[in-house]
Parts: C-alpha cells; structure tokens; sequence
C-alpha cells in the first residue's frame, strides 16, 4: 500500500488551481472535466511526479461544515515540509499570502500557518536539526 494521493477540500477549484500554482509554485498534473467539476491535481516541483495533491470541491455539506469549523478553529487541512521556513515565509509574505501565524518553534519543528484563499489554512512545517518529523 502507498499514499499517491490526497485531497484538498476548496470552496473554489479555478480559483485553487491558480493559488497553488501562480502563488505556492506548484505544477499542474490533471484538469480531467468529472459533470460540473474537474479531477484537478497539482505536484510539487521538488518532490516526486506521481505524489498528487487533489483540489476537490467541497460541494458535499458535510465538507462544507467540516471546512469552515477548522478554519473557525484556527486549525490547518493539511502541511507541506519546506526546507527553509523563514525563507518560505518571506517569499509567500511578497506574494501576498495572508499568514495566521509567524514562524515559531514547535517542539521538534519550527512552523507557520496560511490562508489558501480556498477556505483552509495551511500549516508549513521545517524539521529542526535533530528533530521529527
């Protein structure tokens, strides 16, 4: 068993796919037309091809509610591993990118977290020297 793939539940797939690739930098993989919505991935352009994350519209309701009561409760979908914490930080911050929270340690990490535009925040994460994850 292997993880290929996750989802990432957005109020919005276009406006998504230009957030994660115009403003992270991340690439687009699939925009396959699905009824009135799209199987829509992007990938990282530092990791592996087939590591896909999938921007899915959160039409559901109980996506719908699940969404807002994280974003409500300051709490982050999802995190992405950066290199350079402070770096990533000042480079989205020029992009202009809304952060909830400035780098700071976090035990093993140092973290910061970000609104996607698309109803979620995101956490991004820098492994410590001698740290997890």
């Amino acid at each position: 068993m292997k993880i290929r793939l996750n989802s990432l539940i957005v109020d919005d797939q276009s406006k998504a796919l230009k957030f994660y690739t115009e403003v992270l930098g991340f690439q687009k993989k699939h925009d396959i037309p699905v009824g009135e919505y799209r199987w829509l991935t992007v990938v990282s352009p530092d990791g592996p091809d087939n590591l896909e994350l999938t921007l899915e519209p959160n039409a559901h309701p109980a996506a719908k509610t699940y969404q807002a009561a994280l974003m409500q409760d300051g709490i982050p979908l999802t995190a992405f591993e950066v290199d350079d914490l402070d770096a990533e930080y000042a480079r989205l911050k020029q992009r202009g990118v809304v952060f909830t929270r400035e780098p700071m340690d976090a035990g093993p990490v140092r973290i910061a977290i970000f609104a996607d535009t698309c109803g979620n925040l995101i956490q991004l994460y820098q492994p410590r020297p001698g740290g997890a994850p």
